[in-house]
């Protein structure tokens, strides 16, 4: 009698070969185990991948984009899944590459103030490193606790230090990245205003459709001689903003201005009691750093300035651990929201300055509207807006809500000479916006990039351009017909 060995599927074939290149502990295939990873921090689109590999060097992410190239099957990298725009999502299946494992500082250079990073490594924790070195890592996103480096340069991510420091490509010198076709490139280096194409320029900000990073130059920044940090409260969020432009216009560059509104006071007061008028408007923190002399004279001249424009007070904080204290609040915002609602969808708009007034009364129009509360919480400094929009995921009728009030926050913002994103990324959630910002021309050029770094279009297919890429395992069926994939 004879024996029938099955033949296994090409998904299986695959599996193993990632198991080859990674180890069996670093495979996630298990359908409950890959929900984990069906969404970033934008819940509202969601697609669960085909299988998620941890690399932990540059080697084995060679190995797997070349495999993923033999197979034709399209591949996204991850990091902590803090993306707020949907930019690690699957669009079609295939394989996620999650760098989280790869997280080690390699180098850090005082003389030439540059330090070596693996993509995987959690913001603060570079902060945390140099502490009492008389250096720090400037880019400090509001989630910097949980998100990584290499996430940071694929959404070119701010905080709220931007507004005098500058957003991450700004700090970044150069990249060791695995070009989609498993090549490896170094870009960039030590050594500033280096001859050529700013090709850094170029990465930073691709969303993952240029390559993945592997290693990341990171620029640090000397400490400041001194600080002072400030919280100026008002009866209303107009004249908060009012305050905003008043500083701005006096020629006044602080390090950080940040805005709160009162439902995020709320929010903030009721998880952590930090003592925060909760029948304020608004509140204002304000940072300004540099020399002892030139910040004292500032920060009574901001003072002066917000009194002038309506503050009921503005309180000082008189020492480092009022200041930390001051600055855990605003970047635990994000996270006091649970108390407010079930889910939320945090927009990313940019408008002028000048502009916000405008900007927050349109998104007051829409949460009325569509009877969805909006509460705000934003770089004000720079223009950079943050709604975010309250509701429940499990109701449809909600998310539909939200959806069309985002719409009409993200197109005034356009109309008032702005733009979608500050420094969330286009991602899937606002890929349509993109023919409202730009010209088919313009959209041409762009894609013609990607084409040059990206020609099969499988690494992180459907993102940030309305133009198709590949996605979906059917892939692997084109690739190789007559074998179905089982994934």
């Amino acid at each position: 009698m004879n024996t029938v060995v099955a033949q296994p599927t090409l998904a299986q074939e695959l599996i193993d070969r990632f198991r080859d290149i990674v180890g069996p502990d670093a495979v996630l295939h298990d359908p409950v185990e890959l929900l984990v990873y069906e969404c970033d921090g934008y819940v509202v689109e969601k697609k669960v991948p085909d299988v998620v590999l941890f690399p932990v060097s540059t080697q084995q992410v060679v190995d797997i984009v070349k495999t993923c190239n033999a197979f034709d099957v399209p591949f996204v990298p991850r990091g902590a899944g803090t993306s707020l725009a949907g930019g690690c999502l699957p669009v079609g299946g295939g394989v996620m590459i999650t760098l989280t494992r790869m997280k080690q500082i390699l180098d850090v250079d005082f003389r030439d103030r540059y330090a070596v990073v693996e993509p995987g490594l959690v913001n603060v924790h570079l902060t945390q490193h140099l502490k009492g070195s008389g250096f720090h890592y400037a880019p400090d996103p509001s989630s910097q606790g949980a998100c990584t480096i290499g996430g940071n340069v694929a959404t070119n991510s701010g905080g709220p230090h931007t507004l005098k420091y500058g957003v991450t490509v700004n700090h970044i010198l150069g990249l060791e990245v695995v070009l989609p076709d498993g090549s490896v490139a170094e870009i960039g280096g030590p050594t500033e205003d280096l001859p050529g194409y700013d090709l850094t320029g170029l990465f930073v900000g691709s969303e993952g459709t240029f390559g993945i990073a592997t290693k990341i130059l990171v620029r640090i920044t000397r400490d400041p001689a001194a600080f002072r940090t400030m919280l100026g409260v008002f009866e209303t969020v107009g004249d908060a903003t009012h305050a905003i432009s008043g500083i701005i216009g006096a020629g006044i560059v602080p390090a950080a201005l940040e805005m709160m509104d009162q439902g995020i006071v709320e929010a903030l007061e009721a998880a952590f009691h930090f003592g925060f008028p909760l029948d304020a408007g608004a509140v204002l923190l304000i940072e300004v750093d540099g020399l002892e002399v030139a910040v004292e004279q500032e920060a009574e001249k901001i003072i002066r300035i917000c009194e002038e424009h309506g503050a009921r007070e503005v309180r000082r904080a008189n020492t480092d651990a009022e200041r930390q204290l001051l600055w855990k609040c605003r970047k635990q915002a994000f996270g006091a929201i649970g108390r407010l609602s079930p889910s939320y969808c945090t927009q990313d708009g940019v408008v002028p300055r000048t502009k916000l007034p405008e900007i927050l009364e349109a998104i007051s129009a829409s949460s009325q509207r569509h009877n969805i509360r909006v509460v705000n919480v934003f770089h004000a400094g720079d223009g950079n807006i943050h709604p975010i929009l309250l509701f429940d995921e499990r109701d449809a009728d909600q998310i539909a809500r939200v959806m069309k009030a985002s719409d009409e926050i993200l197109t005034k913002c356009i109309e008032l000479g702005g733009s979608v994103t500050g420094e969330h990324g286009i991602g899937v959630e606002k890929i349509s916006f993109m023919n409202k910002l730009f010209a088919p021309e313009d959209l041409e050029v762009m894609a013609a990039v990607r084409m040059a770094f990206n020609p099969k279009g499988n690494c992180s297919p459907s993102k940030m351009l309305p133009t198709a890429g590949a996605c979906g395992m059917e892939h692997v069926e084109r690739a190789h017909p007559g074998r179905r994939a089982a994934m």
